[in-house]
């Protein structure tokens, strides 16, 4: 069986001459080198078939077909990873030859790494049926690429106008960051940016629908931050966007020279001159910045497609979260200790602090007042965490008080001196079992709600039923008005009570209740009823 000259020449370049013999130490690509039958032509003609060349030895297939997907259907493809090499078939030489002349204008890029996109010497890359697609790999990336295709069909075709949704916005998202991740991607027009039904969304333009389709298949389901903001994209409706100010909720790349909307703000920039196109006067007044400018550096002019672009894992900047105040390492320690007052005395501990707020950020450390114990300090670890608290239980009641929550002027929680009497009234939970949120970007932060009425009960072991757990509800104070289990997950359920007064004493009491020998009751606060 003949192999490709392409595939056995021993350097990563095309042998469009000689066949070489394989390298001895590549021997399971070059087994699969022999596995594929090619017909050969001459070099350099349009072919169906495409050579992509110095590709990492870590990419999958899957990253090799995204490549391919903006530009028509993708029917085989094969990776040599010993070899830094790959083929990809496409359905026709058409879309082939757009692959091609569009990534001869503009580098492509896998895992950050630029690769070489040409036609391949062969017209089909025919495979032996029992070998080929028999790859598993292989064939889910094939599978995953029609799912994708298939998607689009359902959505309405491609269109130069995206439309991105920010789901779990944990960190801040603003225009400008929206710019630097999909500028990477190809030359962004216009973004207009705005919230619906609570969620931070933006449309965004591009000079043309393949860009597009390649922004949409590359960053769909990307998070801009380790386990949150996550982007949905779709396609817009609007084929061109509307924009008449550059301030930071709207831009026009292509107009630098559009007004702000704020009279004051234009009338200095008249005298001072226009500002550039990527340089916002906002981002200047504000010092917005991208977390991928640190990360990235700037952003190329021109189009550059790529696949697997490193969203995730990247930690914002000071500078972009500064309105969040997150800490990083190295950074001054923006205050993180609350002050809860109107608390009732009789009833409040360290650890029902430590239950209640933690619902909403790890608490590193509660004091109850000794001379005021109406009043306590909660420690939490991030200073956003402390935000998410104050917005979700100041002027909640509890206990039959209405609390308030505001920041403290303390920067921490001092630990009583060796000694000194406390009567118990400190306490440090920095190493607890029952931290929330102990991982950066936590999936609970997904499941953060305002106290209501309905609990969300989670860890329920298979004895334990209906009539037992709200037997313990009732016990510990509540009146149960409905229950529910998950039909397809009975370790969860959902929990009535009759207030949302209740539901936080509830809450309080029942959180890491134990159920059996070896489970212990989650309890959070529901965005549902029952």
């Amino acid at each position: 069986m003949r192999g490709s000259d392409e595939l056995l020449s021993q350097t990563g370049a095309v042998s469009n001459g000689s066949v070489m013999s394989p390298a001895p130490n590549h021997a399971d690509n070059n087994n699969d080198a022999k596995k594929v039958k090619l017909d050969t032509k001459n070099p350099g003609a349009p072919s169906r078939v495409i050579h992509i060349r110095n590709i990492p030895n870590e990419v999958t297939e899957a990253e090799i077909v995204h490549l391919g997907i903006p530009f028509g259907k993708v029917t085989n493809v094969l990776v040599l990873k010993g070899k830094n090499q790959a083929f990809l078939e496409m359905s026709d030489e058409v879309c082939a030859t757009t692959m091609v002349n569009y990534f001869t204008n503009c580098t492509a890029q896998l895992r950050g790494r630029a690769v070489y996109v040409q036609f391949s010497n062969h017209k089909e890359l025919k495979t032996d049926q029992t070998h080929s697609n028999a790859n598993p790999s292989a064939q889910a990336a094939l599978q995953a690429a029609q799912a994708l295709v298939n998607q689009t069909d359902t959505q309405g075709g491609p269109n130069t106008v995206l439309r991105v949704i920010v789901e779990h916005m944990i960190y801040p998202v603003t225009l400008d960051v929206l710019y630097q991740i999909f500028s990477r991607v190809g030359k962004v027009l216009k973004i207009v940016t705005f919230t619906k039904n609570n969620t931070f969304q933006a449309l965004i333009q591009y000079p043309d629908v393949v860009t597009a389709q390649a922004a949409k298949m590359t960053l769909d389901g990307q998070n801009i931050y380790n386990a949150c903001c996550t982007l949905r994209i779709e396609y817009s409706k609007l084929s061109n966007l509307n924009v008449k100010y550059n301030n930071d909720k709207s831009r026009d790349y292509t107009n630098p020279n559009l007004p702000t909307g704020d009279p004051a703000l234009d009338s200095a920039l008249a005298i001072g001159g226009a500002p550039g196109v990527l340089a916002s006067p906002f981002a200047a007044m504000h010092g917005l910045s991208s977390p991928l400018t640190a990360a990235y550096g700037a952003s190329p002019a021109g189009g550059m497609p790529f696949t697997g672009m490193p969203l995730a894992g990247v930690t914002p900047t000071a500078a972009a979260l500064g309105a969040a105040g997150i800490r990083l390492p190295g950074q001054p320690s923006p205050n993180c200790v609350l002050l809860v007052s109107n608390l009732n005395e009789e009833m409040v501990t360290p650890d029902a602090l430590f239950t209640l707020f933690g619902v909403y950020g790890d608490v590193q450390r509660v004091k109850i007042l000794f001379n005021k114990k109406d009043n306590a300090l909660v420690q939490m670890s991030e200073p956003h965490q402390t935000q998410l608290a104050i917005s979700h239980l100041d002027k909640m009641k509890t206990w039959g008080k209405q609390i308030r929550v505001t920041l403290s002027k303390h920067q921490t929680v001092q630990l009583p001196k060796e000694g000194q009497p406390d009567a118990g009234l400190t306490k440090d939970y920095s190493n607890s079992p029952l931290h929330r949120f102990k991982k950066p970007g936590s999936k609970n932060y997904q499941n953060i709600y305002p106290p209501s009425a309905t609990l969300h009960l989670s860890n329920i072991p298979p004895t334990v039923d209906e009539e037992q757990i709200k037997e313990a509800f009732t016990h510990a104070g509540a009146s149960v008005k409905a229950f529910k289990f998950f039909p397809k997950d009975r370790k969860m359920a959902l929990i009535q009570l009759g207030s949302v007064e209740e539901a936080i004493a509830a809450l309080i009491k029942m959180h890491n209740f134990q159920l059996s020998d070896s489970s212990h009751l989650r309890v959070s606060f529901s965005k549902s009823t029952i």
